[in-house]
């Protein structure tokens, strides 16, 4: 088994901003940056971006035309032109309230045609926005929470719990077998044709290996052997994730699914999963994901077709 993704090809893993977290408590190091003409803003309502009329790129706009919301600081542009002093061009974002128009998209629509700098910061803002809003209240004693640390933090005033972004880890597998197809499972939630390599989260105390294996055979009822190979990782900030990516090789085919997630799952060849994309009777899962480019590293090239 030697199957690999390609390199750059994981659109939500490319980021060239300077997180620049030891900025984060300095007050007026922050205060200066955002009176800056030269800083540039993004904003989010819900969990969409504001994006240009092309739908191709963020919309940035300066910190005077910024609406009121939470302020995150996100980094610096530190590339060659990026701002007006030696630290480079600050950036942050604006999470607001409300009902997104036709000028925001959500990171499903845009992740894939970004370029590596605003998936980046795309990718940061979601992930943000979204531990903001489940973590209003403490989960120790209830007390509403309070942003800090330029939005990376929320403090409790009431017990003093801190509360910092997590991401959960969850694998994400393409298993093949001993003719060399390729495990496909379908979700209950999803229409018909739609299939997709099979994943989960990682329990207390698990490898990622263990979990791999678990969730393969709670899944489908497959067996995954020793020949477990880690492929890369992704950012999944929908909510929360962080996707692990491996291949492995089973040793007992039989297929079981459990029937609660996975309704069905195949081993598909590669003629028969060209054959059945081309006749729409297979439909594979976005191009920002990292399942298919699990797919397509074990099938050898890109495919057509999507969700």
């Amino acid at each position: 088994m030697a199957y690999s993704i390609a390199p750059g090809s994981l659109a939500l893993s490319r980021a060239v901003l300077d997180r620049a977290a030891d900025r984060r408590r300095d007050e007026g190091w922050l205060e200066k940056a955002w009176a800056a003409p030269d800083t540039q803003v993004a904003l989010v309502l819900g969990d969409q971006l504001a994006v240009t009329p092309e739908r191709t790129a963020l919309r940035f706009v300066t910190p005077a035309e910024a609406p009121e919301g939470t302020r995150v600081f996100l980094g610096m542009d530190r590339e060659a032109g990026a701002g007006q002093t030696a630290e480079g061009r600050a950036v942050f974002a604006v999470l607001s309230p409300g009902e997104p128009d036709e000028s925001y998209a959500g990171l499903r629509e845009i992740g894939g045609v970004l370029d590596d700098r605003e998936a980046g910061i795309a990718v940061n803002v979601v992930g943000l926005v979204n531990w903001h809003a489940v973590n209003t209240h403490c989960s120790n004693c209830g007390a509403h929470t309070e942003v800090a640390d330029a939005g990376h933090l929320r403090n409790c005033p009431n017990c003093g719990m801190h509360h910092f972004p997590r991401s959960d880890p969850a694998i994400i597998v393409l298993v093949t077998d001993d003719q060399d197809r390729a495990l496909l499972g379908r979700n209950e939630n999803w229409p018909e044709g739609r299939y997709s390599t099979l994943a989960g989260f990682v329990e207390p105390g698990e490898s990622l290996e263990a979990a791999v294996r678990r969730e393969v055979l709670e899944e489908s009822g497959v067996v995954v052997g020793p020949d477990v190979q880690y492929a890369g990782s992704q950012p999944w900030p929908l909510p929360a994730s962080l996707m692990l990516g491996f291949y492995a090789r089973a040793t007992a085919f039989d297929i079981e699914v459990d029937a609660d997630e996975i309704v069905d799952a195949r081993w598909f060849s590669r003629d028969d999963l060209r054959a059945q994309i081309q006749s729409q009777d297979v439909a594979l899962p976005g191009n920002i994901s990292i399942s298919r480019r699990l797919i397509e590293g074990w099938y050898g090239e890109e495919l057509p077709g999507s969700w």
